[in-house]
């Protein structure tokens, strides 16, 4: 993600090398692809690793103020240009994620990895496209998990943040479980976010930036009753997150995990008497939202999180 600024005559010509988005730094900046006249300035950019921000230093003879906002609406432009993977985006956590960046971050390229159900991705990859792709993932198969990083690192040069938000339920009570719930929800939310921190754990230790998110829930920390394979998959999820991040803290990547409570889906929102008992054991009094969960996924992902790792966030209206 190097910017260079070239030399010619009294004109400095900005732009991105490779991916080509020279022309969206151009329009963001208000001037055409010729040049910018910034008399007597240098610009330049390098990484922070450690806490993954873009630093333009702006070197300005006189004070050219041109050139000093410049370097800020640079700045806060690249600290947003990354890449990221979100599972489980054909769901309503998944595609508000999807969202946010997309619309929060305008140089954020975003791939949606879905098994099924794929009409709200594909309208959402449509909606931005170029900017936001399809992908098929079955986050139980590893083969899968490695054909899907190895597509992104092909098509744009790194893998900055992974959102780990497949998953489902079978609820029923322990005496009456089928083992094949058992394992069919721990192999989806369990094992799933596995594969998924193993396949991108490399790329990111070796370009000394990562943001792991994985989506837990309140059931890890509560133990429902008819939840015995959901909550024991989702507390594996924040064990391992806790493991994970301790292992790799040193080299820049940061793993965390959100619990959400009950949040309004499109299947629930049909349902109005259940929302209504739902909203009842809720302090706040109400259902979340997906959009909520959405904004704490984007917090854990931005450069302000840096020094945040190893976490349990709980998005949940209070009620633990």
């Amino acid at each position: 993600m190097n910017l260079a600024a070239a030399d010619s005559g009294n004109s400095w010509l900005i732009g991105r090398r490779g991916q080509g988005w020279e022309s969206h730094v151009d329009r963001r900046l208000g001037f055409s692809r010729s040049s910018v006249k910034i008399h007597n300035a240098e610009l330049f950019m390098e990484p922070v690793d450690a806490v993954g921000r873009f630093v333009l230093p702006c070197q300005v003879a006189g004070g050219n103020l041109a050139a000093v906002m410049m370097n800020r609406l640079l700045m806060s432009e690249l600290e947003t240009a990354r890449v990221i993977l979100i599972t489980g985006a054909n769901g309503s956590i998944g595609e508000a994620c999807a969202r946010t960046f997309l619309e929060r971050w305008p140089m954020a390229k975003v791939f949606l990895g879905c098994r099924a159900e794929r009409a709200q991705a594909e309208a959402l990859a449509a909606e931005f496209a170029g900017r936001c792709e399809l992908l098929s993932l079955e986050v139980t198969d590893p083969e899968a998990w490695d054909a899907a990083v190895a597509h992104i690192l092909a098509d744009a040069g790194r893998l900055d943040v992974l959102v780990n938000n497949a998953g489902h339920y079978r609820d029923a009570l322990l005496a009456t479980m089928p083992l094949e719930a058992w394992h069919d929800v721990l192999a989806t939310n369990l094992t799933g976010t596995f594969l998924g921190c193993r396949a991108v754990v490399r790329p990111m230790l070796a370009q000394r930036y990562g943001r792991i998110i994985n989506m837990a829930s309140l059931s890890a920390l509560m133990g429902p009753a008819g939840q015995a394979n959901y909550a024991a998959a989702k507390a594996g999820v924040v064990a391992l997150t806790q493991s994970l991040a301790k292992e790799v803290a040193r080299s820049g990547v940061t793993v965390n995990a959100i619990c959400p409570g009950y949040v309004m889906t499109r299947e629930l929102a049909k349902d109005g008497v259940r929302m209504a008992e739902l909203a009842k054991r809720v302090p706040a009094r109400r259902i979340g939202q997906a959009a909520e969960v959405a904004g704490a996924v984007m917090y854990l992902a931005g450069a302000d999180a840096a020094y945040t790792t190893g976490a349990v966030l709980k998005v949940d209206g209070g009620i633990l």
